[in-house]
């Protein structure tokens, strides 16, 4: 857990706008792209949309796309009425790029939400905790403990150490910061993140850890689907 003083002084506004990154390529889903893919009978997009269309918190949402799926993606968001997508633009090269571009088509709010298209199982409950989190350290990052042991290996598959589990947390989004913090962020050259904390890591500003979900996974593969859509099903069910 982040070892920064709880601020009393942060802002309680919690009005968020959020970035929704799906530009990727889908490499691991041997040629499908992963974000149109039915689930429950509904895209795996749709899914995503549906959490921050929920979250009484969000004002407005910018989707990114890659320009094979800008289109259906667009049609996504008309067919199935997400007032709060307010613009669906295209990315970058990387991950990092994309958001970018996701937030200069952004308009100003207090907070910015940035999320992976492709954790369809985020809950409106959950980006709320995250928006109450940030607003009391500065900053919010949903991430697990993880359960396995991690090991560092290197030539011929030798292990060169084996790290304390304890101290490792498995991030996902959402992530929270402030406006100016991400836009500060992505004006920095010459680094190379996974996600956006490394970005705001990098500038000093304190990066508070909370707890997700363990069911708001990231689907990478075909077997990540399965497992995506046997937890929303199973939600949907207790929610009858």
């Amino acid at each position: 857990m982040s070892t920064f003083v709880r601020s009393p002084g942060g802002s309680q506004d919690h009005r968020a706008g959020a970035i929704i990154v799906a530009a990727g390529h889908s490499s691991r889903m041997e040629g499908v792209d992963k974000l149109f893919l039915p689930i429950l009978g509904i895209p795996l997009i749709a899914h995503t949309l549906a959490a921050f269309e929920a979250a009484p918190s969000v004002q407005s949402v910018v989707l990114v796309l890659s320009p094979a799926n800008l289109e259906q993606g667009k049609a996504i968001v008309q067919e199935r009425g997400f007032a709060k997508v307010h613009k669906v633009c295209l990315g970058g090269e990387r991950r990092q790029d994309s958001a970018r571009q996701g937030l200069e088509h952004l308009a100003p709010h207090p907070w910015v939400i940035v999320h992976d298209g492709a954790r369809p199982c985020v809950e409106p409950e959950l980006i709320e905790r995250g928006l109450e989190e940030a607003a009391s350290w500065g900053s919010a990052v949903a991430a697990v403990p993880v359960k396995d042991t991690l090991k560092v290996v290197g030539d011929q598959g030798m292990v060169i150490e084996t790290l304390d589990r304890q101290k490792l947390w498995a991030a996902q989004t959402p992530q929270v910061f402030p406006w100016d913090v991400l836009q500060r962020a992505y004006r920095q050259t010459g680094i190379d993140a996974t996600d956006d904390a490394a970005l705001v890591e990098r500038l000093g500003h304190p990066v508070h850890i909370f707890f997700g979900s363990y069911a708001n996974i990231k689907v990478t593969t075909r077997e990540d689907v399965l497992v995506a859509e046997a937890l929303l099903h199973r939600r949907e069910g207790l929610a009858v």
